[in-house]
């Protein structure tokens, strides 16, 4: 249990297609452990998916209750392995960064509302309905997973991406 390491941009293991957790052990829990404390060491982070810290299974984490944006529409700590997107509506464009790109942010488009299914470290099934900013950022960790990353999403290279001024 620790803070890992987050692999910047143009690393391999970024752009990799992650594989389903057939069992849930004691790897992945301290997986998902390591992905917590290493999403509240970062700067303004709400979540952090496994290959970006360099492992391609489907797990990611997602809270977004402590951020402005998502302070009042949120389902708190989300710990989640084989994350699936299984209903979507809406769109909207909202700027988005990475720990894995920490010199950009970009104007993505995404769904605003979103439906995710998922199993908890406890072998739970799950199934929410997200909206606003915590879908966005459900999404976003999500994409990790199939190697996919902001950058790939960006509504136009010459006016939607921007340099960032500070990380915080």
């Amino acid at each position: 249990m620790a803070i890992q390491p987050i692999l910047r941009y143009p690393h391999p293991v970024l752009k990799k297609l992650c594989h389903r957790v057939e069992q849930i052990d004691q790897n992945i829990h301290t997986l998902i452990q390591d992905l917590v404390d290493t999403m509240h060491d970062g700067p303004g982070s709400v979540g952090v998916a496994a290959p970006q810290i360099g492992v391609t299974l489907r797990v990611c984490v997602v809270d977004v209750s402590k951020n402005r944006h998502g302070k009042e529409n949120n389902h708190g700590l989300l710990l989640m392995i084989n994350p699936e997107i299984t209903g979507r509506s809406g769109s909207a464009t909202m700027r988005e960064g990475c720990m894995s790109v920490p010199d950009y942010t970009g104007d993505v488009d995404r769904a605003t509302e979103i439906t995710v299914q998922f199993c908890e470290p406890d072998g739970t099934e799950r199934i929410i309905a997200a909206s606003g900013f915590e879908a966005v950022a459900l999404q976003h960790e999500m994409d990790h997973l199939d190697g996919v990353l902001f950058l790939d999403r960006v509504t136009s290279i010459k006016t939607g991406l921007f340099r960032r001024k500070s990380y915080t």
